[in-house]
């Protein structure tokens, strides 16, 4: 599981928390420095909502390029590697 993802998942559930997360990408690893810690369960389900969404702004885009229609920014912002 990606770290960043982890991250965005966990700030989406919980705006207030602090955490960190070691550099093994496991849900496992994550330390709850402030607020309430957030089910491994729900973090896994948020990171899901994550990916889906990505895989939605990536379909779009490529259907933009594709028709020669623009992009939104945040369509543009998932092809820049």
């Amino acid at each position: 599981m990606d770290i960043e993802k982890i991250g965005k998942a966990i700030q989406r559930l919980n705006p207030s928390a602090v955490v960190t997360v070691k550099a093994s990408d496991d849900i496992e690893e994550i330390n709850w420095i402030e607020g309430s810690p957030t089910s491994n369960e729900a973090i896994k389900a948020e990171v899901a909502v994550i990916e889906q969404e990505e895989n939605e702004l990536k379909a779009s885009a490529k259907a933009k390029l594709i028709a020669g229609e623009a992009l939104t920014e945040a369509e543009a912002d998932t092809l820049v590697i």
